[in-house]
């Protein structure tokens, strides 16, 4: 029997997690369930789940944009989340002044808002050479003196119907979770049955053919930046429904929550590939997780590092994916 067959046969956890990679953070997220309603003595399941797919929607919307970016290689990585989301909402909420009628606008304002960044990002990294951390990481200092000098502080109660859609449900189902899923479904279809999506792919798998194959490398890279800084907008305006208006600091913990949905849900680090329905799993794994800890009663700072670890230990049973790079 060759070596090739016995690769082929030989069971593990990594070569399952290669195969099924959005696999462990389900996996994940039903075992952190169970021990979460067992410490409870079984009470309380419909609730946490509900909160679990309430949280976990808002890090979906962030996530798929930072997925899009993660998967065009190696360094590419958006930085500028938290402060996009801060700034978009305070814009959304001056504008829409807490009226029905004005919801359309704040929301093309901050998606408009989200558009000039994503743009801004990408000419610091094109034009000026700057590595895509520090070019968004730079950025995001910018905007966030910008959201300051925006906000001022106010705190202006969101439209009616925004607040329904951010913490309302429909057949007990949360209605921002609805409006994830169906966000994440168009893009799905974007990321595997469009040209844009498999030029994404195709750039994360090897930047140079993929410029030789004919593919508009400057274009799609722009295009995926402006992407995730508008669904960072999009996250920062039905974020500000759900808490009552916007604040200054309502998108730090989507930092490093939107870079982990992606790595955990089993997306390859160093770009190439990428997986939707894994952000999902790893958003409620990240959000029960959390749960989970509070139950027990522990510290932030403990909390914090019983997270990182769990993190480690999910991305290396999943087998640590490496992009595809010929």
């Amino acid at each position: 029997m060759s070596e090739a067959t016995l690769t082929t046969k030989r069971p593990g956890l990594k070569r399952l997690g290669r195969s099924y990679p959005f696999l462990f953070s389900f996996v994940g997220a039903a075992v952190i369930f169970a021990v979460t309603l067992v410490v409870n003595s079984f009470n309380g399941a419909g609730p946490i789940l509900t909160a679990a797919l309430t949280f976990g929607a808002f890090t979906v919307v962030v996530g798929l944009g930072q997925m899009f970016v993660i998967t065009t290689g190696p360094g590419n990585i958006d930085l500028s989340v938290p402060s996009t989301i801060a700034f978009a909402g305070a814009v959304a909420m001056k504008l829409m002044e807490g009226q029905d009628s004005l919801i359309f606008l704040g929301l093309a304002a901050a998606l408009g808002v989200g558009l000039v960044i994503g743009a801004f990002n990408y000419l610091l990294i094109r034009a000026l050479k700057i590595p895509p951390i520090i070019a968004t990481l730079s950025s995001s200092f910018i905007i966030q003196s910008l959201a300051i000098a925006y906000g001022r502080g106010l705190m202006i109660k969101p439209p009616p119907l925004l607040a329904e859609i951010a913490t309302g449900r429909v057949a007990g189902l949360p209605i921002v979770a609805l409006v994830a899923l169906a966000l994440s479904l168009v893009m799905a279809v974007v990321l595997h049955r469009t040209v844009y999506g498999r030029s994404v792919a195709a750039i994360g798998q090897n930047i140079r053919a993929a410029g030789l194959a004919g593919v508009k490398v400057d274009r799609v890279r722009f295009a995926t930046y402006v992407l995730s800084a508008m669904l960072a907008a999009l996250c920062g305006t039905l974020l500000a429904g759900f808490s009552g208006g916007a604040s200054l600091n309502m998108g730090e913990e989507y930092l490093l929550a939107s870079i982990a949905v992606v790595v955990v849900g089993g997306s390859a680090v160093a770009g190439g590939s990428s997986n939707v329905s894994g952000i999902w799993g790893a958003a409620l794994f990240l959000t029960l997780l959390v749960t989970m800890l509070n139950t027990f009663g522990v510290g932030a700072g403990v909390r914090q590092l019983l997270t990182g670890l769990i993190i480690i230990a999910v991305i290396t049973l999943a087998g640590g994916r490496k992009g595809a790079r010929h």
